[in-house]
């Protein structure tokens, strides 16, 4: 790897990152030593590079540097297909369409050689679950994008049926079922509820107080789960 291509790929790391990474790690990624990676943040930072940090310290890619081109490696491209496709199998019509129309930007700036990747037989085979709930989850993303509370008619593992208000802040997709992470107004708690439990969904115009990005950091401290770091 020449000097600009490592300056490129550590331009590439950084972006990935969205909290503070340390030099150490950096250097690990790019199989250089401490010195040298200080050596090429400082040259970057040089040629305009937002780069905020220092050495001892984390280093982060700050918001509205625009990265160059990006030349894609044939697992880079395998593990988009990858992802897109399983979007297309676990999600709502929306994020579907959305995913397909990526594959058709990424297959539109790849080099002629590099397209054939799009067509790997690397594949996704679990079943699409989703497709009874389909309005039921674009309603519940709409709701996490702005902040709006939903009100859902919900029967528990022991059939037990109840009425909540809650404010949705995330979606897991499991292999077996869609759970929504939301605060609970009944319960004032965090709480997970199935989407093949609920009987009733209803968007409101009402939006809850907190961001949902507020939500988030709460849920992974409560939860004792470590924040992602992309």
């Amino acid at each position: 790897m020449t000097r600009s291509e490592r300056l490129l790929e550590l331009l590439q790391i950084l972006y990935k990152y969205r909290r503070p990474v340390t030099g150490k790690i950096l250097a690990s990624q790019l199989g250089i030593s401490l010195r040298t990676l200080y050596r090429d943040i400082a040259t970057l930072q040089q040629q305009g590079a937002m780069i905020r940090g220092e050495a001892g310290g984390g280093y982060l890619l700050q918001p509205g540097f625009t990265l160059p081109p990006l030349m894609f490696k044939t697992e880079e491209i395998e593990a988009l297909l990858i992802g897109c496709r399983w979007v297309v199998n676990q999600t709502d019509s929306q994020l579907t369409e959305a995913a397909q129309q990526a594959i058709a930007k990424l297959c539109a700036i790849l080099p002629k050689h590099q397209q054939e990747t799009l067509n790997s037989s690397l594949l996704i085979g679990y079943p699409k679950l989703i497709e009874p709930y389909d309005q039921e989850v674009i309603n519940i993303r709409k709701a996490i994008n702005q902040n709006l509370k939903i009100i859902i008619e919900y029967s528990d593992m022991h059939q037990k049926a109840s009425k909540r208000i809650i404010w949705p802040f995330a979606i897991g997709f499991f292999h077996h079922t869609l759970v929504i992470c939301g605060w609970c107004e009944l319960r004032e708690a965090f709480r997970h509820f199935r989407i093949d439990r609920i009987k009733n969904l209803t968007l409101q115009n009402e939006t809850f107080p907190r961001k949902q990005k507020e939500l988030l950091e709460a849920w992974h401290h409560f939860q004792k789960i470590p924040k992602p770091l992309f």
